[in-house]
């Protein structure tokens, strides 16, 4: 089964309204880069959604970074699935590592946020990856197949085939360091193994991981050549225009 490329930036807490703008004008200007056989995406503060929502590319999507599991109600400073929905989010970061450190959100608390997004017509995200200590203590692959196996949790296999996971070890990002394509590799093995063994084969070969964890342009197709990896989750490089169209072309790249 052929798998989209997908490449996806998450901005974090980064950008204004008139910066995202600015993004969007600029790369708009190289949209001839962006190849028609990748996917891409921006997750972006909900500040921005409004403006990407008619600025950006015909050719990207919108993504957001976090949700809240619930419909309605007295959660002060959350945002519902619904009203990612209705500026036509068409993606949803689920498990991202600074939410479970800084947040102290569980899995149990994420696979709620993936039935949401799911419940809601959007792909969730699901963000996996070790710390350094679990990868000093080799159990990388049983952390990160827990962390899928827990957040998809309660899904069909139609619905895990048509999901994201990306991998990014909690060790590599913003540091300047990244796992071998090598090493990625073999976790997503691992992961499409596990997916195949909980729900099916078909759903283990439909749905698409991405690495994240410092990846750039000069670095993303030696992670999207792996067989089992299908793009990147970019932090930092996906702030500057001319550095997200440099990744779509390395990309399109490999495809050649």
């Amino acid at each position: 089964m052929a798998r989209t490329p997908l490449l996806m930036g998450n901005w974090k807490m980064y950008k204004t309204v008139a910066e995202a703008r600015a993004f969007a004008e600029a790369l708009g200007q190289q949209s001839q880069k962006l190849d028609s056989r990748i996917e891409y995406a921006i997750c972006a503060p909900y500040t921005c959604l409004h403006v990407l929502r008619v600025m950006l590319p015909a050719q990207v999507r919108l993504g957001a970074q976090n949700v809240f599991p619930e419909k309605e109600g007295a959660y002060t400073g959350e945002i519902a699935p619904g009203m990612l929905a209705e500026f036509g989010t068409k993606f949803v970061l689920a498990g991202h590592s600074e939410r479970r450190m800084l947040f102290g959100e569980s899995d149990q608390f994420i696979n709620q946020k993936v039935k949401a997004i799911v419940a809601n017509g959007m792909t969730p995200v699901l963000c996996v990856g070790e710390n350094s200590s679990q990868k000093e203590d080799g159990v990388t692959q049983e952390v990160v197949t827990g962390q899928v196996l827990k957040g998809l949790d309660g899904l069909s296999a139609d619905e895990v085939a048509n999901a994201v996971v990306a991998y990014e070890p909690v060790w590599a990002i913003g540091s300047g360091k990244t796992a071998t394509p090598e090493d990625a590799q073999e976790v997503a093995r691992a992961i499409r193994a596990a997916v195949a063994e909980t729900w099916s084969d078909q759903a283990a070969e439909g749905f698409r991981i991405l690495y994240g964890g410092s990846v750039k342009p000069e670095n993303v197709a030696s992670f999207v050549r792996e067989p089992d990896l299908d793009g990147a989750l970019v932090g930092g490089a996906s702030l500057d225009p001319t550095s997200f169209a440099a990744m779509a072309e390395a990309i399109k790249g490999v495809l050649a």
